[in-house]
Order: C-alpha cells, then structure tokens, then sequence
C-alpha cells in the first residue's frame, strides 16, 4: 500500500443552519467569503457595508462534502482527517457519526476516522458554531475586558482561541469568521510513512550541525531505512542512510554557508530530504538556513543591554510590526510576497508577528527565510485579561504552542518567540491597578511556565521573551523602562507629544512605536462615492478606528504644514508627516547606537482598506513612510540634529556594515530660493557596527543675517562616486519656511513599455516631492524627495500597466509641499 494523501480542499456545500440555505463554498475559506462569492452579500469593506453583516458571525454554518475511498485505501495502515485550521468550534462527522470536535482556531487537529469510513463514497460535515454565546455565557460568570474596544466590538474575545482582531481593533473591522481556514485531508499510509520531520541546528563561523527527528505514525518494519539528504542549490552536499528505527540523526556540514539578514549578506538556504527506503512516496523536505541567533542582555553603562546577535554579530534591528493582511485570510502567495519584497526594499531586516492576529501561512516563513527578514513571533495573546484558571485551558494552549512550534520552528527567520502583545503593559496586575485586571498568579502561569516549557519541550534552542513591551527589571511595573527590554512608545501619537520626544528617549529597543496616516487616493476611491471625501464624513470617520485618529491627524498637521488646500492635500499631508514623525524617531535612534539597537515601527501592512499607521495600504501601495523608510533604514545613513538656539548642527554616520568605510561627506547651506550659502566637503572613515559624529556645523552667522525661516541644510555622504544617503534639515517647521512654488521639469525615456527612468530638476529647493500617475499603479525607486536646483535626480519607476513614454507623461503628477498648503 503505498502512501496518499486525499485532499479535501476544494469544492464543498454550505449551510446556513437557521434556514437550511444552501451555497457552494471553497475550501480554505470561510463563511464570508462564500457569501460574497455566491453575490449573497455585499462588499464588507465598502461603505459602512459591515455593520449589515454582523449576523453572519452569530449563527451557525455546516460544510459539507463527499468523498470515495477505494478498498485498498480502507486497508491501509493508517487513515487519519489531518485538519490544517478549523476557526474555531467545531464538529465533525463522517457519515454521520462523531468524529471530534475543535475550540482552538491556532492548533492543527489530527483525527483517527477508520471506524467510521468506507469503500466508496463516504460524506464529511463540519458544523461550526458561533463563539458569541459561549462568550456572552462566560461574560456572565466573569468579566474578561480588553483594551482595545470600537463601538460594536464584543467583550471577553479572550474566552476563546480565536483571532483577536476578528472582532474589531483601532485600525480593524468587525467581521467574525467561521471555516475551514487552511487545508484539510486525509492520509493514508502504509507502515514506514512518515509523518513529521523537525530540525535543530548548531552553528558557529566555521562549523554546523544539524539534528533532525522524523516521527511515524506507527512503528517502522524492521527492514527499512532512512535516507537523509542534505543539498544546496540543487547540488547534493551529503546523504546518510541508517536504519528507520533509529529516528534521529545528524549531520556535520562542511564548509557550511552561512545565512545572513537582510543587507548583512546572503541567505542561503540547505534543502534536508528524508526518505523511507521501498515506501513509496514516504519523503519529507525542509529547508533551513544555518545561523546563529543570540539575545544579547548584558550589563553596561546605561543599564541592560538589549539587542540581536547574528553570527556573532550585533545587529540594529529595522523594519517593522506585521498584522494580518486581510481580515478574511484571502492573501495569496504573490501578495505575500510583494508585502514582504517591498519590507526588504526598505531595507528592514525585521518582521514582529503582532499577537492579536494569527500565525501565518507556512509561505510566510519561506519568503522571510528567503528574503532575509527575521521574524519575532509573538504567540496569540494580546490587550485582554486570559482566563488561565479556566478547566482545559493550559491543556489548549500548550498543545498550540507544540503545533506552532514544530511547523516554525526550523525556519532560519525565526529569531523570538514572544509570549504576548502588551498584558504587561495593560492588563497584568502587577501594580494592583490596571484595567482589565489579570491576576498576576494566571499570567505567571501562563507566560512565565506554561508556554515556554511547551515551546521548549520541541525546541530546547529557542529564545523566548514573556511579553512585548517587557522589562527584566523592576518586577514587571515599568513596561516602558529606558535601561533595559523592549518598550512600546506611544508619547507621540496618543499621548500628543510633539516629534521631537524621541530625541529624548534612550530605550533599548522599541518594539512598537507609529502614526497614523490616510491611504492613496485611488484606494480611498475604492470605498466611498464622492461626496464621501471628507475625512469628518460618516464612511471616512468609519474607515478611522482609532477614536482619536483623526483629531490626531490635523492636531499635528497644523502643527507641522500651513492649511491644506483640499481633501487631496490634507490626504497627500498626512503621509508626509507619518513619515517625518518616524524618521524623527529612527534617526535618532540609529544615532546612538549601541545604545539604542531596534526600531520596529508600527505598522507595515493593512488588513482593509483605512486610515491607520501602516507604511503600506491594503492593495499593497506604499504610501511615503514606506518611501522614506528606505532613506532611514538604509545601511549608511546621514543624519544631523539642528540646534536652532546656537545655529549648530551636529552631522553623524550611522554605519550597519560590518566593514569601515572611507566616505566623501558633502554639506551645502542654501537659502529657500536655491543660493549657496555655505559648502563644504569632507572625508570621513567610519568604523564598522557605529554611529559617529562626522562633523560640527556653524550656522550662527547666516541665521543672524536671514533668520531661520529662510535656511535649508542638505546633507549628502557619497562612496565611490556615487550619493549612497542624503537629508535635509531645517530651523523651523515647513509651515513657516519662505518656499517658493517650484517648476518641476521632468524628462522621461522608457526601458520597455512598464519600466521608466525619471529624470526631476527644479529652478528653486522643491521639498518632498511626491511622484502620481493618475490612472495607473506604480513602484518607484524614490519617492518623497527634496530637490536642490541644479541637481538632476534619476528615480526608475515600474507601472503596473504597459504604456509609452507619451502615456506615461500624460499621466504624470509632481507635487511637492507648496502645492499641499498655499506658499508664495
């Protein structure tokens, strides 16, 4: 018999259970989305559309479907229903009789069905039932609150193992899901097939082993063996064959390579292959990429140490939090890849799993292995009281943990798992008076014992941290202490503090910090009729979760820029200033490195479509952060600190290569029509792995003889010829500099007919100009950038649509700050 395995993905019936209505539905999936698909239901996300749609996540659905096992496949050894994902009770029959049920959407189920099944045809039914009730009932015995509440969200989600964010968040729908969210089958197999292979490895610089366990279903015959084979590039490097009962194994690799984040070097990847001798398609493949990852926590002279140490390497760690992608879990492979592509191309190197979502597709740790983005994993639990003296709940949520841990656990990506999202910062009761009140003797036992014994128990070698924010020190009371952990600070932003806070945090590594912004227009389009746009308008104050949100928004705009001209300007404005406000912070914090040595920013993606802190919309457009996060993620950066009291400006290089660099730094000091004023260059090394003040600029005399609100201070470090980062700085906010509205020329010459160079000038500084195509999406090399006259600055843009260079221009808009706000 040899081993199969019969998907049950695909076509399946579903059935309203109220009604008995009845519609096809696709499997993986859910009920909303076989809704849309059959046309029973609108848009969600359109309009104020979702509020209609409440009842679908209070009733009951069934699944159906039929499948035939022949009389050779009823014989086999094992016949087991392998369930990727069921969200989230669930009960299952196959011809009609009982065979589990489920309460966990995080677990990966595994049923026996042999009893039940039979030649021929045979019929599976799945009935989910909604998790609102059981979640009123227990409301009613105790109170589990969360933090973060919109107006129809429902209390006590933390109840149930369950996708927090389904029922609402500051930047998220309430749109409650049933189904068979991953893939679902049957296996069946003769003796000797293989049912799980995990993997642990040992690297240093110059030696690497790997460890690997396979699991069986059922005892191996005597007889057969086991073929590991270990390849790079699709070249093998070794094989080892041994015996099938001896289910470990090990293996030395020569001259290993080894695998780098993103911008520290390559990532290659060894591919372990593991066979079952004469047991046909018993074979298991896992890749893994050999690193050394270490947490390094160390006394110095600011307090505790907290930092990523690759290979040996301390690394800064840049890059961004991840939410899911869509609400309704329909991201395919290449949307995958283009969200995590565009964080590579902002040169982050790092991807946190924020807790109130789910743990992502097994995709999603491929591309990050690939791409070189290290993931912290949060683990499901965030902003709610857990009920962890609840009968069969450890039981639960260790068996998530195991899951979990060996689907992930080998990915080369892996750097932490973290136990939750901000308990400790909101609901622990460790000072007595936080709100919602969790008894610090359940979220010991749950993130102090429970969890890391479950993760360690199937990885020994895993670093784990309790809690972001955390701090070691000060029994958990201080969550945003500057000495040591990780902290999440929200100062600017939701405690109204101006940008220039940052400069005056020295936290050893932010996990969380972020500000909000409108998406594109063409996205904004996309949910509204016209006479929507107006960000106090009902579907756009609807499209803004965050009840402060857009108070916040113009708070800080008539901070920062002049009276926006319009819907347009006041969108266009918005990500301007999201992106000053986190460049403000990771600048700052690049430039005192070791200190300071991560930058999270919250966040990078979107779920639906509105206004929220992420650097990409939902239909994966990069709004200016993402822009900007090039510029200040790149591995050389320049950066100054104006002082507008002295006239000073202090100039730094922050280096993250691991080699010195002889660089040519160049300053220039115009007014706001474009006239030198001051120009220096100077060659500078900077030492590898540091931040270095490179030069003391004084700016006294020419502030005295045209006042501040008429200086710019362009900075540029070239290598080689070539500008590899430049700034801009300012004494005063854009709303009070003497621009000029700038002419913006543009030549274009088209590479083939969706790849275009773009060659800007302007005749006086034209600041944060922004590139548009009207009718079409587009990637651009650059974007957001300030012109010095003069200077011709080339950006290659790809767009989406095949058009000439004609088509092109015609669909081109320049716009920079004085076109946002009225200027001279």
């Amino acid at each position: 018999m040899h081993n199969t395995t019969i998907s049950l993905n695909g076509n399946w019936r579903l059935f309203r259970e109220k009604d008995q209505t009845e519609l096809p539905a696709k499997v993986p999936g859910n009920v909303h989305q076989a809704l849309l698909d059959a046309e029973m239901i609108p848009d969600p996300y359109y309009r104020e559309n979702e509020l209609g749609l409440q009842w679908i996540g209070e009733e009951a659905w069934t699944y159906s479907r039929l499948f035939t096992l022949s009389d050779d496949q009823l014989c086999a050894d094992a016949l087991r229903l392998c369930c990727k994902g069921l969200d989230t009770f669930a009960r299952i029959e196959i011809n009609g009789q009982s065979v589990g049920e489920t309460d966990n959407m995080f677990r990966e189920w595994d049923f026996d069905i042999r009893p039940v099944l039979k030649a021929g045809e045979n019929e599976i039914r799945i009935l989910f039932h909604s998790v609102l009730p059981y979640i009123g009932g227990k409301q009613q015995t105790r109170d589990l609150r969360t933090t973060h509440c919109i107006d129809h969200e429902p209390h006590g989600r933390s109840w149930v193992r369950k996708e927090a964010c389904n029922f609402g968040w500051d930047w998220g729908p309430v749109l409650i899901t049933h189904g068979i969210w991953r893939e679902i089958e049957i296996q069946v197999g003769a003796c000797g097939r293989l049912q799980d292979l995990q993997l642990r490895q040992h690297c240093t610089a110059d030696t690497a082993t790997v460890q690997g366990q396979v699991t069986f279903p059922a005892a191996p015959k005597s007889g057969l063996e086991l073929r590991v084979t270990l390849s790079l590039a699709g070249r093998e490097v070794l094989t080892r064959t041994q015996p099938a009962e001896k289910t470990d194994f090990e293996l030395e690799i020569p001259d290993p390579q080894l695998w780098w984040p993103n911008n520290m070097g390559e990532q290659p990847l060894y591919e372990v292959k593991v066979e079952v001798t004469g047991v046909p398609d018993a074979c298991l493949t896992k890749k893994i990429g050999l690193r050394k990852v270490a947490l390094r926590r160390e006394d110095d002279k600011w307090g505790q140490s907290f930092y990523f140490q690759i290979n040996g390497v301390p690394m800064f760690a840049k890059g961004s939090n991840w939410i899911p992608a869509d609400t309704l879990h329909r991201v395919d492979d290449a949307h995958y890849r283009d969200l995590l592509q565009s964080a590579k191309e902002g040169n982050q190197n790092m991807i946190r799993v924020w807790g109130g979502g789910y743990y992502e597709e097994d995709v999603f740790y491929d591309l990050c292995d690939e791409l070189g983005l290290l993931v912290w994993q949060d683990f499901m639990f965030a902003c709610a009281a857990y009920p962890a003296d609840e009968p069969g709940f450890k039981e639960s949520v260790e068996a998530e943990v195991r899951d979990q841990a060996r689907r992930l656990s080998h990915h080369a990506c892996m750097a932490l798992w973290c136990g939750n999202n901000e308990l400790e910062m909101f609901v622990a009761g460790f000072d007595g008076e936080s709100w919602p009140h969790m008894p610090e003797a359940w979220y010991r036992k749950l993130f102090d014992e429970w969890i890391p014994d479950a993760l360690a128990a199937v990885d020994p070698t895993a670093l784990y941290w309790p809690s972001s924010p955390h701090s070691p020190q000060g029994e958990r009371k201080r969550h945003a202490n500057p000495d040591c952990g990780d902290a999440h600070l929200w100062d600017v932003w939701h405690g109204s503090q101006p940008f220039e806070w940052y400069r005056g945090s020295f936290h050893r590594f932010c996990s969380e910090f972020g500000f909000q912004s409108y998406p594109e227009m063409k996205t904004l389009e996309t949910f509204t009729l016209p006479e929507d746009l107006n960000v106090t308008s009902p579907v756009m104050e609807f499209h803004q979760r965050s009840g402060v949100g857009n108070a916040k928004i113009i708070h800080y705009m008539l901070s920062w820029f002049r009276m926006p001209n319009g819907f347009v300007s006041t969108v266009m404005l918005s990500q301007l200033q999201q992106g000053l406000a986190i460049k403000y912070a990771v600048e700052h914090w690049r430039l005192n490195r070791p200190r300071c040595m991560g930058a999270l920013y919250w966040q990078l993606n979107d779920c639906w479509p509105v206004a929220s802190w992420a650097s990409i919309d939902y239909f994966g457009r990069w709004k200016t952060l993402h822009y900007m996060s090039k510029r200040f993620f790149a591995p050389l950066l320049v950066a100054g600190v104006e002082h507008p009291e002295t006239g000073r400006v202090d100039v730094y290089v922050a280096s993250d290569q691991t080699v010195a660099k002889s660089l040519e730094l160049r300053l220039r000091v115009t007014d706001c029509l474009g006239q030198t004023l001051l120009e220096e260059q100077h060659a500078v090394d900077i030492a590898p792995l540091s931040s270095q003040q490179v030069h003391q600029l004084d700016c006294q005399s020419l502030l005295a003889a045209i006042g501040p609100r008429n200086l710019l201070v362009w900075l540029e470090v070239w290598e080689d010829g070539k500008m590899v980062s430049d700034n801009l700085l300012h004494f005063v906010k854009p709303k009070h500099l003497e621009l000029k509205k700038p002419k913006i020329e543009a030549s274009v010459q088209a590479e083939d007919k969706q790849n275009f160079t773009l060659i800007l000038s302007a005749d006086v500084p034209a600041l944060w100009v922004t590139i548009q195509l009207q009718n079409s999406d587009f990637r651009a090399s650059d974007n957001a950038i300030s012109l010095r006259p003069g200077e011709g600055r080339k950006i290659s843009v790809h767009t989406h649509q095949q058009m000439t260079e004609k088509e092109f221009l015609s669909q081109l808009e320049l716009q920079s700050i004085t076109d946002y706000a009225n200027y001279l």
